[in-house]
């Protein structure tokens, strides 16, 4: 296990050196390759995904109830046609 004062001096070394260096270019620089990196996952918002559910399970629903429909007719078409 690392010692906690060791870790301490660590990060703040680390800190120091961020500051005194060009954290707004590196911040920059990091922030547009995390964006590049994200648009070639093809990623969609949490928003437009709940979008998608909502229309597959109305889609869904609706094929229910067309195949229930399409049944209901062919049974009765089985029932009103003479063997």
């Amino acid at each position: 296990m690392i010692d906690r004062q060791l870790f301490e001096d660590l990060n703040r070394r680390i800190a120091s050196a961020l500051r005194d260096s060009h954290t707004g270019d590196i911040e920059k620089n990091l922030r547009a390759l995390l964006l590049a990196w994200f648009d070639r996952l093809e990623l969609v918002t949490r928003e437009d995904f709940e979008v998608q559910r909502r229309l597959l399970e109305r889609s869904t629903a609706r094929l229910a109830e067309l195949e229930a429909r399409i049944a209901a007719l062919e049974a009765e078409r089985r029932g009103s046609t003479p063997a």
